[in-house]
């Protein structure tokens, strides 16, 4: 499985926790065995999601300061767990560079969204990415 589909599996599985309001262990146990996934892609999978999970908080309050105009509630389930998983990767994992983040949830907007979807997400990414020391220092600052 490649990077890219073990990424749209944490998608899903962010997806299933934001929408059906299940555990982080019975969503990233559906999507492996769903998926027929591997030890190492579930490894990859669970990472990402508790990443997430764990810093919710703060990446919900980037998203909040760069997205003016958009409540949380009035996005796309998708898009926001999109961005979620993008704004992981780039202010608090250092596994994957912010503009592979950037475009990989640019392609999964497009596929699992709307033709739109890649735009807005580009949006609210770019504003992060313009500002990243400041937004990656508030996730150490909060942190230390």
């Amino acid at each position: 499985m490649s990077r890219r589909a073990a990424r749209e599996a944490a998608l899903q599985t962010l997806f299933q926790i934001d929408i059906g309001k299940i555990s982080i262990d019975k969503a990233v146990a559906f999507v492996v065995e769903e998926n027929k996934l591997k030890k190492k892609q579930e490894e990859f999978i669970r990472l990402s999601v508790q990443g997430v999970m764990e810093n919710l908080d703060r990446i919900d309050n980037i998203i909040n300061e760069v997205s003016i105009d958009w409540d949380l509630g009035r996005m796309a389930d998708v898009d926001r767990s999109i961005i979620r998983l993008a704004l992981y990767e780039i202010c608090f994992s250092e596994e994957v560079p912010p503009n592979v983040a950037v475009n990989e949830a640019i392609e999964l907007g497009k596929t699992f969204s709307t033709a739109e979807s890649g735009k807005f997400i580009n949006g609210i990414l770019g504003k992060v990415l313009v500002n990243l020391p400041k937004y990656r220092q508030k996730q150490l600052t909060v942190d230390s």
